[in-house]
């Protein structure tokens, strides 16, 4: 099972899990199947099944729009990390 990193801005969809693990043999499989058991993540994470433009997601560090995208390919000792883009200024 891939390990997945949850935000803190994420948690109250994972019931304050920091860290969930999930089957899958790529990222979007990965998702998947979290969403399934916490669909609050869904609405936050995809707009009509892409993945929304402020989240981005890593693989063992690497962006994975550099990579494959939700097709990139993970194992059971990945780390998925989700990270939302943080905004602002004065």
């Amino acid at each position: 099972m891939a390990s997945v990193r949850i935000p803190t801005v994420l948690r109250k969809h994972t019931n304050g899990e920091s860290r969930l693990a999930a089957d899958g043999g790529t990222v979007g499989e990965v998702f998947d199947r979290l969403v399934i058991e916490h669909p609050g993540l869904g609405e936050t994470l995809f707009d009509q099944g892409s993945l929304r433009g402020f989240i981005n997601v890593y693989v063992e560090d690497e962006d994975i729009r550099y990579l494959d995208g939700l097709s990139t390919s993970v194992d059971g000792n990945d780390e998925i990390a989700i990270m939302p883009a943080v905004a602002g200024g004065a």
